[in-house]
């Protein structure tokens, strides 16, 4: 049995190992139906018990396939459906439960202590499907739809990431210790990513570039990311984030500093950090991204149910 809260605390060979089952799995998925069940059916007779305290649409829909897709089930649950919090019981007797219940807990949560709770609690795996800290399903299967795009590992690439420092970007900069590419930031000045992040590259020996202009951030890139500057739950001056972000836009100025065959990857949902025009454009491959969260889910499953092969 294995966790899946961060990149920082899985191997660099455990993470390779997961991407490259998942291109294992997406290629004999080509004659496959959504609902078919893989022909190993690895994970029959498992239940992954989800629980959602944020918006979620593609992380639950590529869960929801990928234990489907396995062999095995999922049930949702919302937190004001439990006794959890206002019904009183603590979170170690619901982790109990939880454990007798089913076989695996993919969380989706405002609080990185809850998550760490409920890891010292359970006895079967828990996922984070998304804390306030970290997004590590969204940016490994990213890892992954980057190799599949450029048909070379990520090590060889230039991957830049354009936007505010938040949950994917630390998830972003831990992959870059772990796969050791070149990562460059571009975020206006007070908008770094946090000391205990940069601490921790730092500490592994690897080393990132941080710039607070886009253009010399997307100099010679392979891959562009960015995000939703204004994310839904954000407690700040929004009006005042907007303008400080002003010339961070993705538009196709930016991306000519880039190289001529750069991708566009955004996690979504969209704002205003990313023109429609390359968001829709050629270089973009966000739905092809967002597909992938299925077949990387997929794998991420079996590592964490000790199946991976």
């Amino acid at each position: 049995m294995n966790h899946f809260i961060t990149l920082k605390d899985i191997s660099a060979t455990d993470l390779r190992k997961i991407v490259n089952d998942a291109k294992k799995r997406k290629d004999k998925r080509k004659e496959f139906s959504t609902l078919d069940i893989d022909k190993d059916n690895p994970l029959k007779g498992k239940l992954l018990i989800q629980m959602f305290e944020k918006s979620s649409l593609r992380t639950r829909l590529s869960f929801y396939l990928a234990i489907k897709q396995l062999g095995g089930g999922t049930i949702t649950l919302r937190t004001n459906e439990l006794h959890l919090g206002k019904g009183g019981e603590s979170l170690a007797d619901t982790a109990r439960i939880l454990s007798t219940y089913g076989d695996g807990f993919m969380l989706r949560t405002d609080s990185d202590k809850k998550i760490e709770e409920f890891s010292k609690h359970l006895t079967i795996p828990v996922i984070n499907g998304l804390s306030p800290s970290s997004h590590p399903t969204q940016v490994l299967s990213d890892v992954f739809t980057v190799e599949e795009i450029k048909k070379k590992p990520i090590s060889k690439l230039n991957i830049c990431w354009i936007g505010d420092s938040n949950n994917v970007l630390n998830s972003l900069i831990a992959a870059s210790v772990k796969f050791s590419f070149k990562l460059s930031i571009g975020c206006p000045k007070n908008y770094e990513p946090k000391k205990f992040v940069l601490d921790w590259v730092k500490k592994n020996k690897r080393k990132i570039h941080i710039y607070d202009d886009a253009k010399k951030a997307a100099m010679n890139a392979d891959i562009i990311f960015s995000d939703k500057v204004i994310s839904l739950n954000d407690k700040v001056d929004k009006i005042k984030k907007i303008k400080d972000f002003k010339n961070f836009q993705i538009n196709s100025k930016i991306m000519s500093f880039a190289k001529k065959d750069v991708t566009f990857l955004h996690c979504l949902p969209r704002g205003t950090e990313v023109s429609s025009e390359v968001f829709l454009g050629r270089k973009s491959k966000v739905w092809l991204q967002a597909l992938n969260r299925v077949h990387v889910q997929k794998s991420i499953l079996l590592y964490c149910f000790g199946k991976l092969r």
